[in-house]
Formats: structure tokens, C-alpha cells, sequence
């Protein structure tokens, strides 16, 4: 009998959070009420509370428990192999889901979303990521592409395979974009080095590089156009096209 309440009373919780979400929207939930519906995808009959607060404790913030590894998830105490399947595919289609938001869309007038895509894609990755955006003659978004991981430098990202890249997509200009996992949001100088020896590669086939941004622990990534680097860039190897 006492079990047979518990279970009631648990079901009413997961569907009073289920009800202010369909009211309010995800801005009503907090980060353990969130985590605790879907956990609850995973073990719909069982309580999800406390594992949703021993993820948050773990790993500090929703969008670290989202980039955790099923068998990091699995590390923790009531946490199953379905529990850790559903916060993997919860991540893996919102990542899809914007970066297919983004197609066809002008980046100029996007890059805001650019930049919600870059946080939620690569801000908690533990490993050097670089992307790729491409472009068409107006500066519409045609994909993204992972092209390197690793520690990035200008030994790591081949020139020639990121200009094959760029020719397999038909692009006429390219946003590049790394993440520090270190969560710093300042450009080091092999970061410098490597945006100028990839403009110099892209100018020698007529392909503008608009961009380099770093993703950290920052609300937005660093531009380097934004900040004038680009324009620095530009300047230094104009005297080599």
C-alpha cells in the first residue's frame, strides 16, 4: 500500500512538471526539473528527482549533464543505461535540429543563431573541435562540418583538406569556429597563425574567409571580425596575394 502511494504520489509530481511546461514553456522548469522529465523518458514509473540533482552535482550545469558520455552518465548512482540513452539522443537531436535550422539562412543576418549553435555544438566538449561554416555567393548558410579534433594548431588542420572541403560544398566564403575547452575566450597565437595561413589558402581560390570564432565559457563566442583581427589578417597578407 505504501508503495502503491508513493508511486501515485510520483506520478502526480512528473505530471504537474509535464503541465508547466505545456503552460510556461522550458523558462518555468529549472535545470533539475528539466533533467528529471527526461530521465523520466528513460524510467517513466520510477522518482527522477534526486538523480537529476546528483547529475547537476556532478557535473555542474544542464549543458555539461547533455554533453556527458552515456558511460560518464552511467557513473552515477540510478542512472541506466536508459536514463543515459535518452539525455544522448535528447542532445544529439537538438543538435540537428539547429544546425538544419540554419540552412539556407543569410549569415549575416543569423549570426546570432550561428553563435547559439557553435555554444550548444562545442562550449562543453572536452576535446579541440574545429568547424567549418559554408557559404554561398549571397552568404547563405549551404552546412556545417566538423573537419578536425584534437589539439588544434597549424601542424593539425591541413590546409588542403579544408580546401577540398570548401570545393566539395561549392562554397564562395567559410566561417571557421574552435572551441578552448579550457572555457577561455581570448585567441592565442597559434589561433592567429592558423586564421592567417587559412585565409591565404582561401584567398588563392577566391574564397572569402569571413570569420574565425572561439568558442569558451562565454554567452557568445569571440569574433575575430567583430574584434578587428580579420582586418589585421587582411592587411598583413595583402602583400602575398
Amino acid at each position: 500500500m505504501d508503495n502503491s502511494r508513493e508511486q501515485d504520489k510520483g506520478k502526480g509530481h512528473r505530471q504537474r512538471l509535464r503541465d508547466k511546461f505545456a503552460i510556461r514553456g522550458i523558462d518555468a522548469l529549472n535545470d533539475d526539473e528539466v533533467l528529471e522529465l527526461l530521465l523520466t523518458m528513460g524510467t517513466p514509473r520510477r522518482d527522477c528527482k534526486d538523480c537529476a540533482r546528483l547529475l547537476l552535482k556532478r557535473f555542474g550545469s544542464l549543458a555539461a549533464v547533455l554533453e556527458a558520455t552515456p558511460f560518464e552518465l552511467q557513473t552515477i548512482s540510478g542512472i541506466g543505461a536508459q536514463n543515459g540513452f535518452a539525455i544522448h539522443f535528447i542532445q544529439s537531436v537538438a543538435r540537428r535540429y539547429l544546425n538544419q535550422r540554419l540552412r539556407s539562412k543569410n549569415y549575416l543576418r543569423s549570426s546570432r543563431e550561428v553563435g547559439d549553435y557553435l555554444i550548444h555544438a562545442m562550449r562543453d566538449l572536452k576535446k579541440e573541435v574545429f568547424q567549418a561554416i559554408f557559404l554561398d555567393a549571397s552568404f547563405a548558410i549551404i552546412d556545417t562540418k566538423i573537419l578536425f579534433e584534437g589539439t588544434l594548431s597549424v601542424n593539425t588542420v591541413y590546409p588542403r583538406e579544408f580546401i577540398k572541403t570548401i570545393l566539395a560544398n561549392h562554397a564562395a566564403a567559410v566561417v571557421i569556429a574552435h572551441n578552448h575547452p579550457s572555457g577561455s575566450l581570448t585567441p592565442s597565437a597559434a589561433d592567429r597563425k592558423l586564421t592567417r595561413n587559412l585565409f591565404l589558402a582561401c584567398a588563392m581560390i577566391d574564397v572569402q574567409l569571413l570569420d574565425h570564432l572561439i568558442v569558451g565559457a562565454g554567452e557568445s563566442p569571440f569574433s575575430f571580425a567583430d574584434h578587428g583581427l580579420m582586418d589585421e589578417i587582411k592587411q598583413e597578407c595583402l602583400p602575398l596575394l
